[in-house]
């Protein structure tokens, strides 16, 4: 009896969370006997038996509606069709219509067709050397009258003929001017209008605190956004930037001379290929760096031993003229030395002298030994990246072949310049322990001058 009342309880269970989401009521009261568990069971079928039904018809119902829709869809599409159909042969027709007139026309030119052919050929070739002219920069609109009319199919009229001659003699005029306009410049002043200085066809510069090499525009997208002009991304290096310092600041009809592309910015554009000094160091990589890491510890260390040595002279003369020895510098110290053993017998006196002088020679050499071998790591440093350079231009050779030598120049760069950089760290480092070296032994020359005089000075005193 037990196993039955728990199959009836879980077959109701499941029926009541089957049919739960649709029916289930959240303040029904929980049944307490078997009977109430059935009842409450045919009541959900019964339930859940007229919803499907409702579902059934409505599917029923859409389902007519959307075979409505499908008959006006297909009737809309042959509609459509022969509209189609009728617009195919409309086209059909004016095309052989036009074929006609077009017939009509070349025999109504007659001889004056090959004439104006050449005229609208003349037309288009000239309007793009207009387009991409400096010169349109400052008077905008110029190649469109003559793209125009080398576009045009119908024969051109006097007034446009005589625009494509008329077109060349300010060109030519163009060519030969220096002129000085306000435009707004890509890049430069926040879209605001700068003066703008052209010499000829060649290069334009603008004046933003400084000359500023232009380019002529030719994306469309910025000349839509009247930006006709843009700002080199690399401006040349200083010899040609301050002859453009001397143009913008030329009075009216004054003679300087001033730069000029006679490429008409292909020159300028080049710059933008030519690597800088940081471009130029990252081409060395890593050897590079370590040339870079050795000199400015050497060069900090070596200028830091120059400093301590001047110091150490100055003291040294300092206390060259006082009688009273000091702990400071290294000759107080050896007096010290002296006023210790004074008393004792004369070679006695000498040892403990020359022992003080070995006592500070080490701090007036100290590092520069180091000196001397960074001066020398350095070339070799440089060495290797050449090596290290060359076999990756050998193996890039071996991988591509030589027919294309922008492959190679990578490692050609990495090995010229490791080369410059060890040589550019060897050189200052050599002066650097130059100096260093002549003031250590300048300062120990002094010591041991100075010990010589005080040994003798006691000589001569003990023999009187």
């Amino acid at each position: 009896m037990k196993n039955i009342i728990k199959t009836i309880a879980a077959v109701s269970l499941g029926a009541s969370l089957l049919s739960a989401p649709a029916f289930a009521q959240a303040d029904q009261e929980p049944v307490t006997s078997i009977q109430q568990l059935l009842d409450r069971v045919r009541a959900d079928s019964r339930s859940a038996a007229a919803e499907n039904q409702r579902r059934i018809e409505e599917f029923r119902a859409n389902r007519n509606q959307q075979a409505a829709r499908l008959r006006q869809a297909q009737n809309e599409l042959a509609s459509l069709e022969a509209e189609g159909q009728r617009l195919v042969a409309e086209f059909e027709a004016n095309t052989v219509e036009i074929d006609q007139l077009a017939q009509d026309l070349r025999e109504a030119q007659g001889s004056f067709g090959e004439l104006f052919g050449a005229a609208r050929q003349s037309a288009g070739e000239f309007g793009a050397i207009i387009d991409s002219s400096l010169v349109s920069a400052q008077y905008s609109g110029r190649a469109e009258p003559l793209l125009e009319l080398a576009n045009t199919r119908t024969l051109p009229s006097r007034r446009e003929l005589d625009a494509i001659w008329q077109n060349m003699i300010t060109e030519m005029e163009g060519q030969a001017e220096v002129s000085t306009f306000s435009r707004r410049v890509l890049g430069l002043n926040d879209g605001n209008p700068v003066d703008v200085t052209r010499v000829g066809t060649f290069l334009a510069i603008a004046d933003d605190g400084g000359p500023v090499f232009l380019n002529w525009s030719a994306d469309e997208n910025s000349r839509t956004a009247n930006f006709s002009l843009v700002a080199l991304e690399r401006q040349p290096p200083g010899s040609i930037m301050g002859a453009a310092s001397s143009l913008l600041r030329a009075a009216p009809g004054e003679i300087v001379a001033g730069p000029v592309d006679p490429s008409r910015g292909a020159l300028l554009r080049i710059y933008r290929e030519v690597p800088n000094l940081q471009e130029r160091f990252n081409q060395g990589g890593i050897v590079a760096q370590i040339i870079a890491g050795l000199f400015i510890f050497s060069a900090v260390f070596g200028l830091f031993r120059l400093i301590m040595l001047l110091l150490t002279t100055s003291a040294i003369n300092a206390q060259k003229r006082r009688s009273t020895a000091s702990k400071s510098n290294p000759l107080g110290r050896v007096m010290l030395a002296y006023e210790e053993v004074k008393d004792r017998p004369f070679e006695t006196i000498e040892l403990k002298v020359d022992e003080a002088i070995l006592r500070e020679t080490p701090k007036l050499e100290f590092g520069l030994n180091f000196l001397k071998l960074a001066a020398g790591v350095a070339p070799l440093l440089g060495l290797l990246g050449t090596v290290t350079g060359m076999i990756r231009t050998f193996t890039q050779i071996t991988l591509f072949g030589t027919g294309d030598p922008q492959i190679m120049a990578g490692g050609i760069s990495e090995a010229l310049v490791t080369t410059v950089s060890g040589l550019i760290a060897a050189i200052p480092l050599l002066f650097i322990h130059s100096f260093a070296a002549s003031f250590a032994r300048g300062a120990q020359q002094a010591l041991e001058e100075q010990a010589a005089g005080i040994i003798a000075r006691h000589a001569e005193e003990n023999a009187s």
